[in-house]
């Protein structure tokens, strides 16, 4: 146990060597599963639970402890998978949670409805001299998650809520940089789809008073400001002076146009982060979908439509919604096709403007990059506009 405040407990684990979440999301440097411990004077609290990959490490933590309530913020098996081993070590613990969360425990995890405390939006719970107040946080990132707040130590425990996958021995942020870029790439991978309801509920918390922000992933924050003022930023409509390009070519030439376009944006003052599809890590490109306000695709035509590794980058694109105001596509062919609609039909989510693309027949000759030099000015003038 590391004690926060008093008789306030970090208990969680540290998965040093995990590098895939959910099968999906690269985890260049580990994460955690943060589970914390509350012992008021009549009694105990756990909120949350750890990966059932790590449910050793959380009961040997909590050797000799009673629990009295476990306080499930969020039903994701990351933090409530240990849950059913928790309740065999503890079966006089309730746990405590809202209605949705409730539905969906006993749906993943099969437990009796007799095992729960269903908590109403604002409501509080003693603990003896320490009080918890839940706060419905819907959509952040699964419909039924809630925060738990300690009015006395004046610490927001959020689960998964302005987290990060980052496994580390600090317990709180000491490299903000670091942790930043850590934050940003969660963010962009898991919450970015639901940036305005994000800022709906960073509304609902803005009259706490908050010391600490103890997440369910990554390192504290004993400056509440710094990770708030980047959430903030993140979800806001704000977008930068830059371009983001995914990019495949099998042959050449659609990394000759790639290439000649980089140039040409640099040339006009913007900020240009090329994305070759083959050796891109995903969530690099996921960061970089957060401030963009420009996403130009660049693809071969592979029998017909756009190559099946930028289809799943638009995919993507289209998923995590970012607040990207264009799009356009530069790429090649050989004989035909219809990439350009492939990929314009795979956007539904997104309230873009479509820029005329560029395609070109063979190798590109000197009207495309004419065609090239227009785009890049017709961004550049797009770009002044939002100024």
């Amino acid at each position: 146990m590391r004690e926060i405040k008093r008789n306030v407990y970090y208990v969680g684990a540290i998965h040093w060597d995990r590098r895939l979440f959910d099968e999906l999301i690269p985890l260049p440097d580990g994460t955690s599963y943060n589970a914390y411990l509350i012992k008021g004077s009549e009694k105990t609290a756990l909120i949350d639970t750890v990966d059932p990959a790590m449910e050793d490490v959380l009961i040997k933590k909590l050797k000799d402890v009673k629990i009295d309530y476990i306080i499930a913020n969020h039903a994701e098996q990351d933090h409530s998978g240990a849950l059913p081993r928790m309740l065999e070590k503890y079966p006089d613990a309730m746990i405590v949670t809202n209605p949705k969360c409730k539905t969906i425990l006993m749906d993943l995890l099969h437990i009796p409805d007799n095992k729960f405390i269903e908590v109403k939006d604002g409501e509080t719970l003693s603990l003896g001299d320490k009080t918890l107040k839940f706060i419905y946080a819907p959509w952040v990132h699964w419909p039924e998650t809630m925060f738990t707040y300690l009015r006395e130590d004046r610490i927001l425990f959020p689960c998964d809520f302005l987290g990060s996958h980052l496994a580390t021995s600090d317990l709180f942020v000491t490299d903000e940089s670091k942790v930043y870029e850590a934050a940003k790439r969660y963010y962009a991978e898991i919450m970015m789809p639901f940036r305005t309801t994000i800022r709906k509920n960073l509304e609902k918390i803005k009259d706490l008073e908050i010391d600490i922000i103890a997440p369910s992933h990554g390192p504290l924050y004993d400056n509440p400001e710094f990770i708030l003022n980047a959430y903030r930023d993140w979800s806001s409509e704000k977008v930068k002076n830059e371009v983001v390009i995914p990019y495949i070519s099998m042959h050449g030439s659609t990394k000759i146009m790639i290439d000649y376009f980089v140039d040409a944006l640099i040339k006009r003052g913007i900020t240009v982060k090329p994305f070759n599809l083959t050796e891109t890590d995903i969530g690099e490109l996921a960061m970089a979908l957060v401030d963009t306000a420009t996403v130009v695709v660049g693809t071969p035509t592979v029998l017909t439509g756009a190559h099946p590794n930028v289809v799943y980058a638009v995919y993507l694109l289209n998923a995590l919604r970012p607040k990207v105001k264009f799009v356009s596509i530069i790429g090649s062919y050989g004989w035909g096709g219809k990439m350009v609609e492939q990929i314009t039909e795979m956007l539904t989510n997104l309230k873009i403007e479509i820029l005329d693309p560029v395609i070109v027949k063979g190798l590109p000759e000197r009207e495309d990059f004419e065609a090239l030099d227009r785009l890049a000015d017709e961004i550049k003038e797009k770009h002044r506009g939002m100024e």
